[in-house]
């Protein structure tokens, strides 16, 4: 399978900006290049209100269709390594998926390492779900048809909230999700290792900023959740899985949704062979990730029984 020409326009075009690699550079300069990449003219799908609010002391923003509520909900949690990233960065995808699976979502903005390292991002992720149910008669939704999702290091807290609320959820999107901080089981980390935007030597300085000196075990589940018990692992609810051919994170993804699957877990995994890292959130420049988010919002309706 060769690359997708369009996503491999995306790479060319960070190249020729001179985007460093994140392993050469330090957070906060990581976080201004990411910002930077933002295209201010891309225009954002509509919806019928956008609230900043708190969610027990954790920042969120929520976003409402078009329509009469209660509405069913989707927690999304965002990608960046744990370091980099934004409930407002990741706004016209958030956005798009509200509009196109008819929910409420409720984008996390989770704080982020290393100014605040693990378990900082998990707990966040699961104060801000926990407040969302508890919170659903004000927010305009139905407690009982609620989904978490998010991609990359958001699908690796996603990952973590559904093992730590399996009666509570109605689905986990897990859009190229991280699910082991030990890379070296994994095929695509070596044949994925650089070139295609994440690269694996991000990945071990995403996972320094994020774990380093804390001691937690590398096999703990919160830490790597492809690591739960099969008992839990039995309980948690259906999944979307989604990953990307040449991208170090494939099998993470993969080796999850067989392991869901094991243990009796509906899973509809969507992988997307031409496809990088990142396709799911550039819709507007990679058609695959147009494709991808109306599949995973089609997916979403048919859960909460809106298709």
């Amino acid at each position: 399978m060769e690359l997708d020409g369009a996503a491999k326009a995306v790479l060319d075009a960070l190249v020729r900006f001179g985007i460093p690699a994140f392993e050469d550079t330090t957070p906060e300069n990581a976080r201004a290049a990411y910002a930077a990449l933002r295209n201010p003219n891309l225009p954002l799908t509509d919806v019928a209100e956008v609230r900043d609010l708190d969610a027990d002391g954790v920042p969120v923003k929520v976003f409402v269709p078009e329509g009469t509520g209660p509405f069913p909900a989707l927690v999304w949690i965002h990608g960046g390594g744990w370091v980099i990233g934004s409930a407002t960065q990741s706004e016209p995808l958030t956005r798009e998926l509200a509009h196109l699976a008819g929910c409420v979502v409720v984008s996390v903005d989770y704080r982020l390492a290393p100014e605040h390292r693990y378990p900082a991002a998990s707990d966040d992720a699961l104060a801000a779900t926990r407040w969302t149910i508890a919170n659903a008669a004000s927010l305009g939704i139905d407690p009982g048809r609620v989904a978490v999702g998010g991609d990359s290091a958001g699908g690796h807290l996603a990952a973590i909230v559904a093992q730590a609320m399996p009666t509570d959820l109605a689905h986990q999107v897990l859009v190229y999700p991280v699910v082991d901080m030990d890379w070296s089981p994994y095929p695509s980390s070596v044949e994925n290792a650089h070139g295609f935007l994440l690269h694996t030597a991000s990945m071990t300085w995403f996972r320094e900023h994020y774990l380093g000196a804390t001691g937690a075990s590398w096999t703990d589940p919160t830490v790597s959740p492809i690591h739960a018990a099969d008992e839990v692992l039995a309980t948690v609810p259906p999944a979307t899985v989604i990953t990307a051919g040449f991208d170090p994170l494939r099998d993470h993804g993969s080796a999850y949704a067989e392991r869901l699957r094991r243990n009796g877990v509906d899973v509809v995994h969507d992988h997307y062979a031409a496809q990088i890292h990142g396709f799911f959130g550039m819709g507007a420049a990679i058609p695959d990730g147009a494709t991808a988010v109306a599949r995973t919002a089609r997916r979403l309706r048919e859960v909460f029984g809106t298709a």
